[in-house]
């Protein structure tokens, strides 16, 4: 899907390609919502509410250009946000906004202790076991109370890890890889 056209998406200002600033993904523009310019978020963060620390989100596609936008309004709805940009009022725009990356800047989010990943980081990232077969991507992941859970998306169907020490192995964020001790479903 392209981007929609930028003259038409409201935006405080556009980052340019010499901007090196390294974007942390915290979900993504699901729909409309209403119509008054609104629009429903899927956070990709562990607690829902987590974007709504931030007054500005910038919107793009994962390789860029990002766009600033200011969040005028942000609420929780189940378990997404619904969120209304100052320049959107209306729901033609907020259609426009469908698909693309809610992201804050990697260096606004507070330093996380050894062990620790944003799932911001962990989005994206390619699963392999220990006998070097590729079980696919993690696409994004769940919270059940006792541990979060990698969605994991190949070729097949969906293959549910648990974040647990004794089956995750190596995360290697530079790489981005992480190595389990996971068998693959054929």
């Amino acid at each position: 899907m392209p981007l929609p056209s930028w003259s038409s998406v409201p935006v405080q200002k556009q980052l340019n390609s010499d901007n090196t600033e390294p974007m942390a993904v915290m979900g993504r523009v699901a729909s409309a919502f209403g119509i008054r310019g609104w629009v429903k978020i899927q956070p990709f963060s562990e607690y829902v509410d987590s974007l709504m620390d931030y007054d500005t989100w910038f919107l793009g596609r994962e390789n860029g250009p990002w766009r600033e936008v200011e969040v005028g309004q942000c609420e929780v709805h189940g378990k997404t946000l619904v969120a209304q940009f100052s320049d959107c009022d209306d729901r033609n725009l907020a259609e426009k906004l469908k698909g693309l990356l809610v992201a804050v800047p990697r260096s606004s989010l507070p330093e996380e202790e050894e062990g620790e990943y944003y799932w911001a980081d962990l989005i994206g990232m390619s699963v392999v076991n220990e006998a070097g077969e590729s079980l696919g991507t993690v696409a994004e992941l769940l919270e059940t109370g006792a541990n979060d859970i990698l969605v994991v998306r190949g070729s097949g169907k969906d293959v549910l890890i648990p974040f647990l020490e004794d089956v995750i192995k190596q995360v290697d964020l530079a790489e981005k890889r992480i190595q389990v001790d996971w068998l693959a479903d054929y």
